[in-house]
């Protein structure tokens, strides 16, 4: 078995690039095409789209030989979402905090260093935030980010610094590594993260972390709105309610139901 560099196996590898070309082409994909774009003799390619039809994570289509998704993704990613409850324990808090608020809220995780948007309520507004579900962000600029990455060890923060960069969105964006790291420790010491333009101008969020049961970081959730619609009073009180939702959702975790009143 060839492996990569890195330990990986190279069949692997290349079986999951073909399954992520063939879930972007809605019509599917020849065999003459899959080995175009991802740079393999028809022979190997055939050998590796073979064995993934013979296990249902392809089909091939009967009238033009054409390779699409198959039957067992699907199986397989409605078993990960039953055993994924998050978004069902979150959702009643989610949709408190938009109804008290009129503002868009946002419920995420990270991934690969970056923040995976995993639910969304969305609030009629002038500004409009790209973040639907399964988007991913910088998570150095956002309130949702900032809120994971405060509870992480110092060498995991420059880790993360090194790794991703602090690529500035705005002018707002902090890219100095020692003010990111004290930000990130002030956020851990008060609860709460603040956006303040740092990922869209004229937008300001406040990102709360979601603990488990171990006391662990492994979610977070947010409030976002324009500038000018959340500051003063309005924006403690949010600061405030954000931070009991996501209490509320860390109960809903290990008992069941929350109760946002």
């Amino acid at each position: 078995m060839a492996k990569t560099k890195s330990g990986r196996i190279q069949s692997v590898d290349r079986a999951l690039n073909i399954l992520e070309l063939i879930s972007e082409a809605e019509d599917g994909l020849s065999l003459a095409q899959i080995a175009q774009k991802i740079g393999l003799p028809k022979s190997t390619v055939h050998g590796l789209v073979s064995t993934l039809r013979d296990h249902k994570y392809l089909r091939q289509d009967d009238e033009d030989g054409r390779y699409l998704m198959g039957l067992h993704l699907f199986e397989l990613g409605s078993k990960a979402a039953r055993s994924w409850d998050i978004r069902d324990a979150a959702k009643p808090a989610m949709r408190w905090l938009g109804k008290e608020f009129g503002e868009t809220v946002h419920l995420g995780c990270e991934d690969n260093g970056e923040v995976l948007y995993l639910d969304k309520i969305a609030a009629d507004s002038l500004i409009t935030i790209v973040s639907d579900i399964g988007t991913r962000l910088p998570m150095h600029c956002s309130g949702l980010g900032k809120a994971l990455l405060s509870h992480k060890s110092e060498s995991e923060i420059k880790r993360f610094i090194q790794t991703k960069g602090l690529t500035p969105l705005t002018g707002r964006t902090i890219t100095d590594p020692d003010k990111f790291i004290k930000e990130l420790a002030k956020i851990k010491e008060q609860g709460f993260a603040l956006d303040d333009g740092e990922i869209m101008e004229g937008l300001r969020c406040v990102g709360v972390p979601i603990f488990d049961e171990d006391g662990l970081v492994r979610y977070a959730i947010s409030v976002s709105g324009q500038v000018k619609d959340i500051y003063g009073n309005r924006l403690e009180r949010l600061i405030i309610e954000t931070k009991r939702a996501a209490k509320e959702i860390t109960y809903a975790l290990s008992k069941g139901k929350g109760h946002i009143k």
